[in-house]
């Protein structure tokens, strides 16, 4: 019997009909109280609805009524049409207060909720996505589970309606197979992460290529069919095995890609940044709504690129996104906002909203924004399919004050609702991409960015004892933090010293990594469970190895420990990430497309990777010259020093003790290049590092 028919066994019992008895009619309930700005958007739904928490787990084990569970986000479309068909239907609404205890989550609140409820439905119907809808025992065991369901009967999918009949029914006379299947769901979830360890070969790189190739999409970019999304941590896996084998295949898939998607409607042509992603195969037409870690993997990747060709097109995109950032997505105490919502007001009847409204135009519009000239030359380079694309990439880019026209039409359009809460790691991956961009592009104000958010998270995310905290919104900060928040800010931390180069970033991420370490280290298996030790509220701690929309903590975590390794000289690092690799090498063999960010963390231990030490005042302008030599490459598995006299230096020497003997030269600065515990010679002049960075990169 396969996973769906064990677990999901009460979908086709017969339907009854339910009184609409205790139908709840009050203008709000319990989510009124919630900081998250999903759970208030469902605030006066006559649901009866709970946050979660044991008020709801109660009320579900005295009245013995199984638990409705409800997951999604604040800027996802078909979460917003679920509540309109169902949540805000009375009748729907009293169906639900009568037989159920009904539980809306933030996904984005309680990412470890989600893991473990959508791990259950991916295997009982072999897809999953936003909403989730989940039905529980008291216990908070799932017996039942899908996504979005519509307002009635269709297409041989049950109408949310019936099923909540059929499932009240269920409960109240076959309880017992409802009990049994939901331990079995247990007991199938919790084995299924406890596969044997292994060893990672140095042939996943080429078999991730391999198949990488046969799913790209030549003529479009991107990998698969329709619906496209953007996969920039699989794109900085290409371009890191470009870098290794010089293979021009694999750079040719990841410029393609960006290209493709640059030009799509996918990108905002006039406001900047990325959607979510595509509907169709040419990128064109998106699902509208822009999360800020899409912007931060994307600029990411756009800079690698540039960084590796050298080709004008990937920094201008880099700085598109990280300014719509700046400008839309960034608190004024310098943290970064979520999301866009995919909806909008209609301008035309603003009690209504639709996706994308906010984004969509029509030809006669711009024709009567522009003057003929002006749309003549506009229409020389773009398109217009609802929303903007380029469609003529030849023709040069239209002038400011033209699209400047534009920007100012739409912004008299009523704007997409803003998700301000602020995330730790999502922030953290923003913070990582802006430091990328202030040293590749030369911006300061990006460094200055990332810096100010660093600090909001170390200031307004931890708790008195200095504890990590997950979400901050209207001055409160709550929910514990998961192995990603961990990991993530380690990142950034680290990429924080390497463009500020102030030693207690990187103190802060050693001291993170203690905790990590204490708080999410699977001792039995090797590996990190996205739960901390004392998490209560969950029936197992997950484990989370496969990249998503965001790569997985392990991923990034395993790449924080080799970055440690280099910089401390601390065997224990290298080894806690030598036994991750192992913990999951069957999977990443199995599968190694899924879990490109492991990939980029292995190919920086198989190595070569180098340190690159510089012996250098903060103000001497050789530094300047070493480091625009080091950033305009694409050098990605190294870390880079600033050892200075003076305090700042022996600070430095605490953490990095082999530094103590790299000094400069006779009172001249120096560089000093390491790679793979050999060093060469110290170089003094920036001729000399040219050519020994030449080495590692195939930069003309």
């Amino acid at each position: 019997m396969d996973n769906a028919s064990l677990f999901q066994t009460v979908l086709f019992l017969p339907l009854v009909v339910l009184g609409t008895a205790g139908a709840a009619g009050a203008h709000s309930n319990r989510l009124i109280h919630e900081k998250s700005p999903y759970l208030l958007q469902h605030a006066h739904n006559p649901v009866d609805w709970y946050p979660w928490g044991e008020e709801a787990f109660e009320k579900a084990r005295k009245e013995n009524k199984p638990i409705l569970l409800s997951i999604g986000y604040s800027t996802c479309h078909w979460c917003h049409v679920m509540e309109e068909e169902s949540f805000e239907n009375p009748e729907t609404a009293a169906l639900m207060n009568a037989r159920f205890v009904s539980i809306k989550v933030d996904r984005e609140e309680r990412p470890d909720i989600d893991s473990v409820y959508m791990n259950y439905v991916t295997a009982t119907t072999g897809s999953g996505g936003w909403p989730m809808t989940v039905f529980l025992t008291p216990d908070r065991k799932p017996f039942y589970g899908g996504t979005y369901f519509p307002p009635e009967d269709r297409y041989g999918m049950p109408g949310f309606p019936s099923l909540l009949r059929s499932l009240a029914e269920a409960w109240q006379t076959r309880r017992d197979e409802i009990l049994k299947s939901a331990d079995s769901a247990v007991k199938f979830l919790s084995e299924a992460k406890a596969a044997p360890p292994g060893a990672l070969s140095q042939e996943i790189f080429f078999s991730a290529f391999e198949r990488y190739q046969s799913a790209f999409d030549a003529e479009r970019g991107g990998f698969g069919p329709a619906p496209k999304f953007p996969r920039p941590h699989a794109l900085s896996m290409l371009l890191g095995y470009w870098d290794r084998t010089g293979n021009t295949r694999a750079l040719a898939m990841a410029e393609k890609t960006l290209t493709e998607m640059d030009e799509g409607g996918i990108h905002d042509q006039l406001g900047g940044g990325f959607h979510r992603y595509s509907t169709d195969a040419r990128w064109r037409v998106p699902h509208f709504e822009k999360m800020l870690y899409d912007q931060a993997l994307l600029a990411r990747a756009s800079l690698e690129a540039y960084q590796a060709t050298h080709k004008a097109r990937y920094a201008r995109v880099a700085r598109d996104i990280l300014d719509y950032v700046l400008r839309e997505l960034t608190d004024r105490a310098g943290g970064f906002f979520s999301a866009q919502d995919a909806d909008s007001p209609d301008p035309a009847d603003p009690s209504k909203k639709i996706e994308g409204a906010y984004y969509v135009w029509k030809k006669e519009e711009i024709e009567k924004i522009l003057s003929e000239e002006e749309a003549k030359e506009f229409f020389s380079r773009y398109g217009v399919d609802e929303v903007l694309f380029v469609a003529h990439p030849q023709a040069p880019p239209s002038p400011e004050p033209l699209l400047g026209k534009l920007w100012d039409a739409r912004n008299k359009r009523p704007a997409p609702h803003l998700d301000d809460k602020i995330l730790t790691d999502w922030n953290a991956l923003m913070i990582s991409a802006f430091c990328l961009g202030a040293d590749v592009l030369d911006e300061p104000r990006y460094r200055e960015a990332a810096a100010k958010a660093g600090e909001f998270i170390w200031d307004h995310l931890r708790d008195k004892k200095g504890t990590l905290l997950h979400r901050w919104r209207d001055g409160e900060a709550a929910i514990g933090a998961t192995l990603n928040d961990y990991a993530f800010l380690i990142q950034g931390a680290i990429d924080l010293y390497e463009t500020t180069f102030d030693e207690k970033w990187l103190s802060r991420a050693l001291s993170l990594t203690d905790e990590m370490l204490a708080r999410f280290w699977d001792d039995a298996r090797g590996g990190f469970f996205l739960t901390g030790k004392d998490a209560k509220d969950l029936f197992l701690r997950p484990t989370e190895i496969y990249d998503g929309a965001v790569p997985s903590g392990n991923a990034v975590a395993t790449l924080d420990l080799l970055r440690l390794a280099r910089f401390t000289g601390r065997e224990a690092f290298q080894k806690y990430a030598e036994r991750t690799f192992g913990a999951f090498s069957r999977e990443i063999t199995a599968e190694p497309t899924a879990y490109p960010q492991m990939l980029v963390a292995f190919d920086f231990a198989v190595g070569p990777s180098s340190e690159i030490v510089i012996a250098a005042g903060e103000k001497d302008p050789f530094l300047k010259e070493v480091l625009k030599e080091i950033h305009l490459r694409f050098l990605p598995n190294k870390i880079t020093i600033l050892h200075r006299e003076g305090p700042a230096g022996e600070a430095m020497e605490k953490i990095s003790p082999f530094i103590r003997t790299q000094t400069a030269l006779n009172g001249r600065p120096a560089v000093y290049v390491c790679q793979n515990q050999v060093c060469q010679l110290p170089v003094t002049e920036t001729a000399e590092l040219r050519k020994l960075l030449g080495k590692k990169s195939h930069v003309a």
